[in-house]
């Protein structure tokens, strides 16, 4: 094995090949990550490393190809994955199991690198407590993922929010309208609250505090009769009425077993411009939040997630997640990491309401 294959006193000389695999939603940072990956595992230790194609099925399927540094020049500052992602898992297959232990036995791949959300990361837990070599990164730009101040792509989706949010100011004074803008957001709000705060929306609505439609159009009411006829209402594509409040429909379930969310942003505009009269347009940023350059924030933070998820192979550290704390990188159990959301906190959230009409 070319190179020094020992860092800060850790060796492997048993390692020759890593894999790298991106699960799940595409995100800005992931390219980053890779590349990180790829330069630690080279360049430091002389392994091979393997990207497999579309997430988990580049296992199942034995597609794959291998990442060199010379091979990831010019990825850093591009949005989606080079090497493509997907929803599927293992165990979405009969043997799916076998099949992936098979690609990863028969390549000598010594570890594995799953980049991925709560969903991914679950599965790598599973697969881990299998025996299977396997160190987490966190990815999610709804930042929900416990046991990490931050997760790469979030601070590109509030800027795109913030952006959006700016924008919008002007036309919605221009004819005097509420703008009701739809972020990401399934579970928790933390794109929606920073992104309002930042942008000077007029109320946030999120899924950890359902709303009351008739406070809120009250609220808008009280900010309009003041004299200040634009209103800018964020809502995250998770967020619900309060029980009884509202009629919401059921939404569809996807082949995932997810919810199909997005459409509650529609709702509350109609409701809005029934009850007060204002005449109220919607706008769904939708995948947008998803694509193009990360922030450089988000570069130099993926970077060190894919630095730091080698030395975690290096040492053995399997069954970890890399995370984010205290402005440094540290490794957390991956059991620990999924076991429930990171919510926004009161704290944030009494914040925010001070900005509120």
């Amino acid at each position: 094995m070319g190179g020094d294959d020992s860092v800060a006193g850790v060796t492997s000389p048993d390692i020759e090949t890593i894999g790298v695999l991106t699960s799940g939603g595409d995100c800005p940072g992931l390219n980053a990550v890779i590349r990180g990956v790829v330069r630690k595992a080279e360049r430091e230790f002389g392994w091979r490393p393997l990207g497999f194609h579309e997430g988990y099925m580049g296992l199942i399927e034995e597609s794959f190809e291998e990442l060199t540094i010379e091979g990831c020049r010019g990825i850093l500052p591009r949005g989606g994955t080079v090497i493509g992602t997907s929803r599927y898992t293992p165990f979405m297959f009969d043997d799916g199991i076998e099949r992936v232990r098979a690609t990863l036995e028969r390549h000598h791949v010594g570890g594995l690198v799953v980049i991925g959300g709560e969903g991914s990361l679950s599965c790598a837990n599973e697969l881990s407590e299998m025996g299977m070599s396997i160190v987490g990164v966190p990815k999610t730009i709804d930042n929900d993922i416990g046991l990490t101040e931050r997760t790469f792509g979030f601070d590109t989706a509030v800027q795109i929010a913030t952006d959006a949010i700016d924008r919008l100011h002007t036309t919605a004074e221009s004819h005097n309208r509420v703008m009701v803008v739809e972020v990401m957001g399934r579970h928790v709000g933390h794109i929606a609250t920073w992104a309002g705060m930042a942008g000077g929306a007029t109320m946030t609505l999120t899924p950890e505090e359902p709303f009351d439609i008739d406070e809120v159009c009250a609220s808008l009411t009280r900010r309009h009769n003041r004299g200040k006829y634009a209103s800018i209402v964020v809502v995250a594509e998770g967020a619900l009425p309060k029980a009884g409040t509202l009629e919401v429909p059921e939404p569809e379930i996807d082949q995932f077993g997810h919810k199909r969310l997005g459409g509650i942003v529609n709702l509350v505009a109609a409701e809005i411009e029934s009850r007060t009269g204002y005449e109220t347009r919607v706008t769904v940023l939708g995948h947008v939040q998803r694509g193009g350059t990360p922030t450089s924030f988000d570069r130099a933070l993926s970077s060190w997630f894919g630095i730091e998820a080698v030395s975690a192979i290096a040492e053995r550290d399997f069954g970890s997640m890399v995370a984010f704390q205290g402005g440094t990188m540290v490794r957390v159990p991956l059991v620990d990491a999924i076991a429930e959301l990171k919510y926004t906190s009161p704290e944030l959230r009494a914040a925010a309401r001070a900005f509120f009409a």
